[in-house]
């Protein structure tokens, strides 16, 4: 019997890096444009602000003017008139000032604002009752962004702030990598679609299509589903190659039996050069995993177990999503320190992801972990998170601060 040669899950993360690039650029709309990636920097076309502006409703001033000013002494400033919003600032001259609300341009004679709640008005003239520095209560020209600067890097992910960013700049368009599409199949021929009401002997309801292609549309990508492969390799061979025209990722998602992880294997070798990459990955669950580079696009082949699968799909499919949407750099993934409620054993040399349910005790959480079978989805579904055992470690005690990988 063939040994499975297993690969460590960082060099995995790196043949992805070396073996695929990015997906050709499109331009897009901005409004269109949220979760994806920019496909080239973006440098400011003018300043923001691009005039000097008030933080807060006050007067603005000549802060030399109320220099030494305060409750027993105020500063008494002639009022000449009210910026009006959007419409530029009157002048001022010494020991005069004029009302800005928020937002509003500053006379160009201003160089601070003295807020409201710290003056008292009599008719046309002002008493301040607080000195205030220069560039108090003021955004400069500028000051966010200059002409010219950095806006927004190659690879950025646009999120709303980011949309807000590039309308404040007058952009209305941008170029990003597309969307990668991810083709999924279901293999084995135990497996019935998950709408089937009454199973006979020996069938098991598709449970890890509906989860798969919710991860891959969380994760970015547009999922499209194939269906389920038979045990037959002819038909096999013919669907996946057919799918694999249509979209920019293929991913089996494989069956119980030794021939449905053959059949994968074999057709990653038939797709396209270079072929098989990765033949087992040292991480638990999820050992028997392949990857191919077949005529340039990822072929993931998944292990059947449900546990096992959104796990591999979730590290590796979200890498290789990543890594053809333009994404560089490991996603963010929120986590939260816990307290390991028992003993864990480990294996060195191999990666281990643990679910675990929090509990808080009242001064933090607690990590229980959530034992069973890589075949038991119910585990997967009681838990609120990851742990992560690196593969230099052989295994944690009871009591120990864990970081927890949220499942989100």
């Amino acid at each position: 019997m063939k040994l499975m040669r297993v690969t460590d899950p960082d060099h995995v993360l790196k043949i992805i890096a070396e073996h695929f690039v990015p997906l050709k650029s499109e331009e897009m709309v901005l409004e269109k444009a949220g979760g994806y990636c920019l496909a080239e920097d973006i440098y400011a076309p003018e300043n923001i602000p691009d005039f000097n502006r008030s933080t807060v409703d006050g007067y603005a001033v000549a802060a030399k003017d109320t220099f030494g000013s305060g409750e027993g002494i105020p500063a008494v400033l002639e009022c000449v008139g009210e910026v009006a919003m959007g419409q530029p600032a009157p002048s001022i001259g010494s020991g005069q000032c004029c009302l800005v609300h928020t937002g509003g341009m500053l006379p160009p004679e201003a160089n601070a604002v003295v807020m409201i709640e710290d003056t008292d008005v009599t008719g046309a003239m002002i008493q301040c009752f607080r000195q205030v520095a220069p560039g108090e209560n003021v955004i400069h020209r500028g000051e966010d962004l200059k002409k010219d600067d950095p806006a927004l890097a190659k690879s950025h992910r646009l999120r709303a702030p980011e949309i807000g960013l590039l309308a404040s700049l007058g952009i209305t368009a941008v170029k990003a990598h597309r969307r990668p599409v991810v083709g999924f199949f279901s293999t084995g021929d135990e497996l019935v679609n998950y709408s089937r009401a009454e199973l006979k002997p020996g069938q098991i309801r598709d449970s890890n299509a509906p989860s798969l292609l919710y991860l891959a549309e969380q994760a970015g990508a547009e999922p499209k589903y194939g269906g389920i492969l038979p045990d037959n390799f002819d038909a096999f061979l013919e669907q996946s190659r057919s799918m694999l025209q249509e979209v920019d990722i293929l991913v089996f998602s494989g069956g119980s039996s030794v021939g449905s992880r053959d059949y994968t294997a074999r057709t990653m070798q038939e797709l396209g050069q270079p072929g098989l990459l990765v033949e087992g990955i040292s991480i638990q669950p999820g050992k028997p995993t392949l990857l191919a580079n077949c005529g340039g696009k990822p072929v993931l082949g998944l292990p059947g177990h449900p546990v096992s699968a959104l796990n591999i799909f979730k590290i590796f499919g979200g890498a290789i999503i990543d890594r053809l949407a333009g994404r560089e750099g490991k996603r963010f993934r929120p986590t939260v320190k816990a307290a390991l409620t028992r003993n864990i054993s480990s294996r060195s040399g191999r990666t281990d992801y643990v679910r675990v349910k929090l509990t808080n005790s009242g001064e933090g959480f607690n990590a229980v972990p959530v034992f069973g079978r890589s075949g038991m989805l119910r585990t997967l579904a009681e838990a609120d998170g990851l742990l992560v055992i690196p593969a230099e470690k052989e295994g944690l005690s009871a009591g120990e601060s864990v970081e927890i990988e949220i499942w989100d």
